[in-house]
């Protein structure tokens, strides 16, 4: 990967540590803090029309009649299939880049009548001001972020991400800088429990007004997924009602801990790893470094905190393990807005070619390979990045914060087309029961 060849999507410019910190912190965000969400947002008993239309759903005592007065309001959802407008209805095709620098258009479809759903919460991403963002959410923030990470998904269930009020990137760095403990606000409710709780205000919502007693698919990243792992601990693990309903949790970017040598124990009792493609009820999670530089001993990902255990890792185009090095399928948009910190990728060596991409979106068949490594304390996702400096396509991608951040930035990315291929075989093997 010599030379200028290497410019393709590139390793991004350096990011300022303080803002690599903070983002951290909201990976772990959702790990802690009190409540359980029993009083995350005011509700409302439903009509006697709406409980006689669920009567033939059995739902836990906490959901039944449940109904959030927050998340009733469709303008307080990112996606959701009720907006005709909403980020998951965005343009998804994209162009496959080869390695002989030859391109094909892969046209995205919805589909018509997925058999389960997707629950999906976005990472650190707000820059609001206060401790906790608002619900407005920003172009260069909540919205990319959704439409990079959850959008795709609309071709295997229908996609439903709530906007919730997350602990800021504001926040965060204040308490870095010595402005305030990070869990604790002397003004107000801590800012975990906000966030966590207008989480659990719409799962709710949603499993009791608008699932029909469907299956559904958790995906969260970084603080998201620190939020998901909690929610699932909480509210599913322990109530079959849910569980078996559980089609599969996603929860990447963090750290979901496993007993030594076991697939379930640790963080969820019941809740195991997946270990095949049509296994459902299972948890994928995994957080990624490059092959050449591994975690180090101060990575902030890739390890389980308690004694006797590991951090999980699944790799979603091989949930096995079985097949060692495996092709990954990622997507990357090609002309993200200002502002965001994954740059602005360059699928060829020569930048000027990248005019011939009319999508929004890139893939690169047979450029990255990944599989779960364990090494010393750490177990996390190695990617090999197969660049070639003799032919036209880049040599690289992006990612790249610190070595003890690995490729966080873009954990989702990498292996986006992988986790659409296991929703979508997880969602078949559900629906036939």
């Amino acid at each position: 990967m010599g030379g200028n060849h290497q410019a393709g999507i590139g390793r991004l410019a350096p990011v300022p540590v303080a803002v690599a910190l903070a983002v951290l912190v909201g990976a772990c965000s959702g790990d802690d803090g009190g409540g359980t969400g029993d009083d995350g947002g005011d509700t409302t008993e439903t009509t006697e029309a709406d409980e006689a239309d669920e009567a033939a759903v059995e739902l836990p005592a906490d959901y039944e009649g449940y109904e959030s007065t927050v998340y009733a309001d469709d303008a307080r959802w990112l996606c959701k299939p009720a907006l005709a407008d909403g980020v998951c209805q965005r343009d998804l095709d994209a162009t496959a880049v080869h390695a002989d620098g030859t391109t094909e258009l892969q046209a995205h479809e919805v589909a018509v009548d997925p058999p389960v759903d997707c629950f999906y919460v976005y990472p650190t991403v707000s820059n609001d001001e206060a401790a906790n963002s608002d619900f407005q959410p920003g172009e260069g923030e909540e919205i990319v972020t959704a439409y990079n990470q959850v959008a795709r998904l609309t071709s295997s269930c229908r996609v439903f991400a709530p906007i919730y009020r997350q602990l800021t990137l504001t926040r965060l760095l204040a308490g870095l800088s010595g402005g305030g403990d990070q869990g604790d606000d002397q003004d107000g409710p801590d800012p975990r429990r906000v966030a966590y709780d207008d989480v659990v205000d719409s799962f709710r919502h949603y499993v009791a007004n608008e699932s029909d007693g469907r299956g559904f698919v958790l995906i969260g990243h970084s603080q998201g997924a620190g939020l998901l792992s909690r929610l699932v601990a909480d509210e599913i693990d322990d109530e079959p009602l849910l569980r078996d309903r559980l089609v599969g949790a996603y929860l990447l970017g963090g750290s979901v801990a496993v007993p030594e040598g076991e697939v379930v124990g640790g963080d969820f009792a019941n809740v195991p790893l997946c270990e095949s493609d049509d296994q459902t009820g299972c948890v994928v999670s995994y957080a990624s470094f490059r092959s050449d530089v591994p975690p180090p001993g101060n990575s902030f990902f890739g390890r389980a905190g308690g004694a006797g255990q590991r951090a999980a890792c699944v790799n979603p185009a091989d949930p096995s393990g079985a097949g060692g090095l495996t092709e990954l399928e990622p997507y990357f948009n090609i002309d993200p807005p200002d502002g965001t910190l994954l740059g602005d990728p360059q699928p060829f060596a020569d930048p000027a070619r990248t005019s011939e991409i009319t999508t929004p979106w890139v893939t690169y068949p047979g450029l990255i390979e990944a599989e779960c490594v364990s090494e010393g304390e750490f177990t996390y996702l190695s990617l090999h990045v197969n660049g070639d400096p003799a032919d036209p396509r880049t040599d690289d991608i992006g990612g790249d914060l610190t070595p003890e951040w690995g490729m966080h930035l873009v954990d989702v990315n990498v292996a986006l087309g992988n986790i659409v291929d296991l929703v979508a075989s997880q969602a078949e093997a559900y629906a036939e029961g």
